[in-house]
C-alpha cells in the first residue's frame, strides 16, 4: 500500500489565559472512519481507501488544545481494499500491520503541525524536543 493523498480538513488552536500550574499534556490519534475512494487515473478505474483521522493534544490544566482532522488516501491492490474496507464494515478494525503504516504517516505529519501551531499561539511544544543541559557530562 502507498500514501498519496494527506489532507488536513479541520484545524482547530485554543488557548485559555489565566491557567497557572504544572502542564500536562496528552496526544491522542484515532481513526474515525475507512471508506473506499474511487480512483480515475489515467483512463482506468481503481479503487483507493481513504482512512479518516483525528489528532488532539490536549493542555490538561485547561490551558488549551490543538486538533487536528483529516484523510489520507492509501492505493494498494484490488484484494486488499476489499479486505480492508470488508473489515472496517465488520468490526471497525483494520490489520496491524495496516494501522501501522497509517498512524505513523498521521503522526510524522500531525506532530509537525501541532508544533508549528503551538508555537504560533505561545502553547508549551506537545511533543518532547531536544534540550541541551548545562551540566551533561561534567565530572565531579
Amino acid at each position: 500500500m502507498t500514501v498519496i493523498g494527506f489532507n488536513f480538513t479541520k484545524i482547530e488552536v485554543v488557548k485559555n489565559e489565566g491557567v497557572t500550574g504544572k502542564i500536562n499534556i496528552k496526544n491522542n490519534v484515532s481513526v474515525k472512519d475507512v471508506v473506499e475512494q474511487p480512483l480515475d487515473l489515467g483512463g482506468g478505474k481503481q479503487k483507493a481507501i481513504k482512512f479518516m483521522f483525528e489528532f488532539v493534544s490536549n493542555y490538561e490544566t485547561g490551558l488549551g488544545h490543538i486538533s487536528l482532522t483529516g484523510d489520507i488516501v492509501y492505493i494498494g491492490d484490488d484484494k486488499e481494499t476489499k479486505e480492508i474496507i470488508a473489515e472496517w464494515k465488520k468490526a471497525k478494525k483494520v490489520t496491524k500491520e495496516v494501522m501501522e503504516k497509517i498512524l505513523n504517516t498521521i503522526l510524522n505529519k500531525c506532530n509537525i503541525e501541532a508544533l508549528i501551531l503551538s508555537q504560533k499561539v505561545n502553547l508549551p511544544s506537545p511533543i518532547p524536543l531536544p534540550q541541551v543541559s548545562r551540566n551533561q557530562g561534567e565530572k565531579k
